[in-house]
């Protein structure tokens, strides 16, 4: 069997690309990457086209999840405060306030940009 050939390892229930023979074992790893594991050379056979790409498809939804995940997890800066008394602050934060009622989060976030550079330009970073 050649290197970067899929298999299905039936004990494992998964398809793997060839990497090698370690000993009596047969190297494994899995589709899109990631930790080699051993597998039986009896129990592996060439993968279908269907089982190879149902394996892709499902490497490229756990690396999507991942980057969604990852961006998840950072923390966002605090929200900025507008300063009182200061007109154009208050415009920026009715029009917040109002885009969180329609539940626009497009318009919410501009505003958010919008006031952080207005107290960055006008009030030195607020």
């Amino acid at each position: 069997m050649e290197c970067g050939t899929f298999v299905y390892d039936e004990v494992a229930g998964v398809v793997g690309e060839f990497r090698g023979s370690d000993g009596p074992y047969a190297m494994l790893r899995p589709v899109g990457g990631g930790r080699e594991w051993q597998a039986d050379p009896v129990r592996i056979r060439p993968a279908t086209q269907a089982e190879r790409l149902s394996a892709g498809v499902r490497a490229v939804n756990e690396r999507a999840r991942a980057a969604v995940s990852a961006h998840l997890d950072r923390e966002l800066p605090p929200l900025p405060v507008p300063v009182k008394g200061c007109g154009v602050c208050d415009d920026l934060a009715e029009l917040r306030r109002k885009a969180l009622l329609r539940y626009d989060g497009s318009a919410e976030s501009d505003t958010i940009v919008l006031l952080r550079r207005h107290l960055a330009q006008e009030h030195d970073g607020g």
